[in-house]
């Protein structure tokens, strides 16, 4: 029987076809796979794209509280020593005004609509302090708020009472951060935090240069996910940042669901955006943090 030509076409092109579904089969396999594996599985305490979410917002209280401390320092060293001090930490495109009532000093810190710092964090809107006159007091809290702020295209709302010390037992400035934030992407996934850190000074304060300030941080918090799951995020080995890397180059954090503690250790010194990830029954996993982070 003589075959037609639609079927020798077929015939013909039919092992390529085959070999066609297989592939995309094989590519979808491999993209749930990849999907399922920064998911939540119901045993891990957080899955990585929680956790990558979480980090970020971490990134963003510390920047912000770094970004108050040194518009504080500034303040406070200019005026209690005989030179005039500046820190090269922010760019020109931020401008920094002060209005100074009978008992407060009030700061405004603009970053217009978009500012980018030497870290390679863009950001825009507003930060404003507000503090006690006396420069020279051994202590002091400092009101900090935002308004319109963004940070990397990522709003954020909320308030912080951070009190500084001149000189703690170690002889270091220190700063103990009471806060509240919360970040909404360009996306819309939203998430929350709010504890207190103390993030201790302990190189570079006085000199100028941002790149050598070295900082150790402490503390708790509580952190409100996109899905809603609270974890309890706790330092239990003192994070190292020094200011020269955009990331945390060592410590430890706990974080801690339904009773089920995971930790996070973020290495030897070396800096890079990699943590070691261990779940509650040991299970370890190097992941990259902070989707923010650019090779």
């Amino acid at each position: 029987m003589k075959k037609s030509l639609k079927q020798m076409n077929f015939a013909r092109f039919a092992p390529l076809f085959l070999a066609t579904l297989l592939l995309l089969a094989t590519s979808c396999t491999k993209d749930e796979a990849s999907a399922d594996d920064l998911t939540d599985n119901g045993e891990d305490v957080i899955s990585v794209a929680e956790l990558q979410y979480s980090d970020e917002t971490e990134m963003i209280s510390e920047e912000v509280t770094t970004i108050a401390e040194d518009v504080y320092a500034t303040d406070e060293i200019s005026l209690t020593s005989k030179f005039d001090y500046r820190s090269d930490h922010l760019p020109d495109c931020v401008t920094i005004s002060t209005e100074v009532t009978s008992t407060t000093r009030e700061k405004t810190i603009d970053f217009g609509e978009g500012c980018e710092l030497p870290n390679g964090n863009v950001l825009s809107g507003l930060i404003h302090l507000s503090y006690a006159k006396d420069m020279e007091a051994a202590s002091k809290t400092i009101a900090l708020t935002l308004e319109n702020f963004t940070f990397n295209g990522v709003a954020v709302e909320g308030s912080a009472d951070i009190l500084r010390v001149r000189a703690n037992e170690n002889g270091n400035p220190q700063g103990t951060a009471n806060a509240s934030f919360n970040a909404t992407w360009p996306e819309g996934d939203t998430a929350s935090f709010e504890g207190t850190r103390t993030r201790e000074w302990i190189e570079g304060y006085g000199s100028g240069f941002w790149g050598d300030n070295v900082f150790l941080i402490t503390g708790k918090r509580t952190y409100i996910g996109r899905e809603g799951n609270e974890f309890i995020k706790e330092v239990i080995s003192p994070l190292r940042r020094e200011m020269a890397c955009r990331f945390i180059v060592s410590g430890v954090l706990e974080i801690t669901r339904n009773e089920n503690t995971a930790s996070l250790d973020f290495g030897d010194g070396t800096c890079d955006a990699k943590g070691i990830l261990t779940q509650p029954d040991g299970t370890e996993k190097e992941i990259f943090l902070r989707r923010f982070w650019k090779k």
